[in-house]
């Protein structure tokens, strides 16, 4: 039953996966070529799915306030903002900015002239893989340097993470250390624009963050505006914004084509508003405990591999399967947990004074 609200999606993924295979086809002539795209669509998919798996549970508790009218609206054009604004016009921004060109040149580049596209964006992927691997290291340790985190996967280290977390700054320092330290590996012209990079990144995590606060401080008074509409649809936006940029920058580490970018996250974004539906109709929020551990350690593996991108070649291939492999063992582990309890509850009930009595 629950399959009738990813129908929608579905479509999307349908289309999506063929179109990047015909791309695939296009650029390479080869099967293997197409075979390559339509697997990398699908998983920029799950990573989108994944990694905006906490958007869609905000969402949802921000929907539930909403008058009816004002969640259609921003279910439809809302996804619309979020599918070409953030997945499509952003990759673009990231590009036109590394690479030092106009965004009518980046585009034809990008559609007409693919390889001219690909020899600018290897020369800036140096800045790009710093700026986003800082970004996403911040992203993933922010989670787990956390002293209000009660819920570990694995308890062993996550529980040291969180008591460490009452140290302030202690993610910045660690981020730092090791900007410089990749950055001493690299010859000096490299290395200088890696630090530069890497702190922007650095730089661009906290104004998000900044932002975010002032929207949380101010949740009191758009509280009221929910029922009016358009202060509740421009704070989602915002969130939506802050949640994606992540799973874009993440993206990079995959590929550089502007348009399987936008196919695979545009397909993650169209889950993410099927979930938001089906978590505000059925009430069920918090299901699978561990898989947003699962992304968060997917988003940190994205991270060290776009600082290391910058020192040897990764194949794609074993950057995607890491985290759809993580994500993976933590929704069995979910899955598994749930199990655990639902047996304890039985047997606690059955050894129950009054179970015995009777």
């Amino acid at each position: 039953m629950n399959l009738g609200y990813f129908k929608w999606a579905f479509i999307v993924t349908a289309a999506g996966l063929v179109l990047g295979a015909w791309l695939g086809w296009q650029s390479s002539g080869t099967l293997g070529g197409m075979a390559t795209v339509f697997f990398i669509c699908a998983v920029l998919a799950v990573l989108e799915i994944s990694l905006s798996f906490d958007n869609a549970i905000v969402n949802a508790n921000k929907l539930k306030d909403m008058t009816p009218v004002w969640q259609q609206r921003f279910l439809t054009w809302g996804i619309l903002i979020a599918v070409f604004g953030m997945r499509i016009v952003f990759p673009l921004l990231i590009v036109v900015v590394a690479a030092g060109i106009g965004p009518i040149d980046a585009i034809v580049l990008a559609a007409a002239k693919p390889e001219e596209y690909a020899r600018i964006m290897h020369e800036a992927h140096l800045p790009i893989a710093a700026f986003g691997g800082t970004f996403l290291m911040m992203v993933g340790l922010s989670y787990f340097f956390d002293h209000e985190k009660d819920v570990h996967w694995i308890e062993w280290l996550e529980s040291k993470m969180a008591r460490f977390a009452t140290i302030k700054g202690i993610e910045i320092a660690f981020v730092l250390i090791l900007i410089f330290g990749v950055s001493s590996l690299l010859p000096p012209a490299e290395a200088q624009t890696f630090v530069y990079s890497g702190i922007y990144g650095l730089l661009t995590f906290l104004l998000v963050e900044i932002i975010g606060g002032l929207l949380d401080a101010s949740q009191q008074t758009m509280s009221a505006a929910a029922k009016g509409g358009f202060g509740a649809f421009l704070y989602l936006e915002v969130l939506d914004a802050s949640f994606s940029f992540d799973g874009v920058i993440g993206a990079f580490a995959l590929t550089q084509n502007l348009f399987i970018i936008a196919i695979g996250l545009g397909i993650g974004a169209m889950y993410v508003r099927s979930m938001t539906i089906m978590l505000v109709e059925k009430g069920t929020l918090n299901e699978y405990r561990y898989l947003e551990h699962g992304a968060f350690y997917a988003i940190l593996i994205l991270s060290v591999v776009m600082y290391f991108q910058t020192l040897i070649h990764i194949p794609e291939v074993i950057t995607g399967l890491g985290g759809a492999a993580l994500i993976g063992i933590s929704l069995w582990s979910s899955i598994r947990h749930n199990k655990r309890e639902r047996a304890a509850e039985i047997k606690a009930d059955a050894e129950s004074p009054l179970r015995v009595e009777a």
